[in-house]
């Protein structure tokens, strides 16, 4: 089990968090429109896998919209920004933040994705949600870049994972 930290607490989180090199697991998640969304829809794409707590938190918020912005506008790149979040609240982010170049990705109908990829919060206040990350995947769904950031309450390396997406 893996240790981040929440302002300054440890956290157990579930899961192995995957390496640079390992072929990324495939994952079923929600969208906006309440359907099933896989790795496999996003086949031939550079994937940058934006993993967050909840887009209600002022960091998470910040977090989308900077690959948004960033990462957003590069070719052949699709942004997910995963969360436990339900899709109706990320939908309403999107709107009103003026976010449009990137995918919510919802975990409400299970939690593999979070064990499968590390990042499942397994005690704790925030228990149930994921904590922060981004991975990098590849157009073969081979995975090029990975952060798992050490403490929840701090932003991810932006310009390491834009570096890779632009590589």
């Amino acid at each position: 089990m893996t240790t981040v930290t929440l302002k300054g607490e440890p956290v157990n989180i579930s899961g192995t968090f995957p390496n640079v090199g390992d072929q990324a697991a495939d994952f079923i998640l929600v969208d906006n429109n309440l359907n099933d969304v896989g790795l496999d829809q996003f086949r031939g794409k550079k994937k940058l896998l934006n993993i967050v707590p909840s887009l209600d938190t002022p960091l998470c918020a910040e977090s989308a919209r900077m690959f948004n912005y960033r990462a957003g506008l590069l070719d052949n790149v699709a942004v997910l920004v995963i969360s436990a979040d339900l899709p109706f609240a990320q939908q309403r982010f999107c709107t009103t933040e003026g976010v449009d170049q990137l995918s919510t990705l919802s975990m409400m109908r299970n939690s593999n994705f979070g064990r499968d990829y590390g990042v499942l919060i397994g005690d704790g206040p925030l228990a149930g949600l994921t904590t922060r990350a981004v991975v990098v995947v590849d157009e073969q769904d081979r995975i090029i870049y990975t952060q798992l950031v050490p403490e929840i309450t701090t932003e991810p390396d932006y310009e390491s994972a834009i570096a890779v997406l632009k590589s």
